[in-house]
């Protein structure tokens, strides 16, 4: 499907962010919020079979075509909760959804939870919360992210001859894509370098983080969700393996629906992007 989108930058104070912007001036406000290591053009398929929404599908700071923070600065989750709300205060939206893939997913989850008044709805496609750590290897964990800090100063991205390479190595990458949805996010996260190709995406993303939420933090964000929430499990996506996480959902107030496909089913192909925008268009037409 063509889709009718517009290139917009968002000077933040303290860093500048790149965003595709869909839908009708009048519609709905809605903040989309892509995964680790993507970037806006996850939404390339979905975003235009949303009916009746003003679509702002930002990259993330330090993806795609967004600046990276500054040296000594962190890409934790809270981080980026901060980032959409100051985008949200600079579009002057008071109230506001948020369509959230993966690490998106958990953004909205988190920035939901700490500011009800200020959101209307979350769409989350296979993801809710992040990957948690209990109290007792925090220290271990700590130490290992430190040190992946001093390490990172000898490590160089990978360099690809040609974007195909680059393509492929996204097909195996974080959450398996089809070849159509690589080429996509290829598109908009490559860059030109010496001897090829390399991804744009800062290379701190890639560090452990330094501390995790126990599941009793989890946990709390979602129970202290105040809007109505609709969250699709892929079959083959990446929470289809975590019982525990499955079995909350039995005693969340959460409305899901399992749907075919895998991580990346709304970029997949068009069928997958269809299937999300059926029980997405749904959910935002209800009152």
């Amino acid at each position: 499907m063509s889709a009718k989108v517009e290139e917009i930058r968002l000077n933040l104070p303290h860093i500048e962010l790149a965003a595709h912007l869909y839908g009708p001036e009048d519609g709905k406000p809605v903040l989309a919020l892509h995964g680790w290591l993507d970037n806006a053009a996850t939404f390339h398929r979905l975003a235009p079979k949303l009916e009746g929404l003003r679509i702002v599908a930002l990259d993330f700071a330090g993806h795609g075509h967004s600046g990276h923070r500054a040296p000594g600065a962190s890409y934790l989750l809270w981080d980026y909760a901060l980032d959409v709300l100051m985008v949200a205060e600079q579009l002057g939206w008071q109230r506001f959804s948020l369509l959230g893939h993966s690490m998106g997913a958990i953004v909205s989850v988190l920035l939901a939870a700490a500011m009800p008044q200020r959101i209307e709805r979350l769409a989350l496609i296979d993801g809710l919360v992040p990957y948690v750590g209990e109290a007792d290897r925090a220290p271990e964990k700590l130490g290992e992210a430190l040190q992946a800090q001093l390490d990172l100063r000898a490590k160089r991205k990978p360099v690809y001859a040609q974007i195909e390479r680059a393509v492929d190595a996204r097909m195996q990458g974080v959450g398996a894509v089809s070849r159509e949805a690589a080429e996509l996010l290829a598109g908009r996260g490559l860059m030109p370098t010496a001897g090829g190709y390399t991804w744009r995406t800062d290379a701190r993303l890639t560090l452990p983080s330094p501390l995790r939420l126990t599941r009793a933090h989890a946990r709390a964000f979602v129970e202290a969700l105040q809007c109505p929430v609709d969250l699709v499990l892929a079959e083959q996506g990446m929470l289809s393996g975590e019982p525990l996480l499955l079995a909350w959902l039995e005693h969340l107030p959460l409305s899901v629906h399992r749907l075919a496909g895998g991580h990346h089913l709304h970029l997949d192909d068009e069928a997958g992007a269809q299937s999300v925008a059926d029980c997405f268009n749904r959910a935002f037409q209800a009152p």
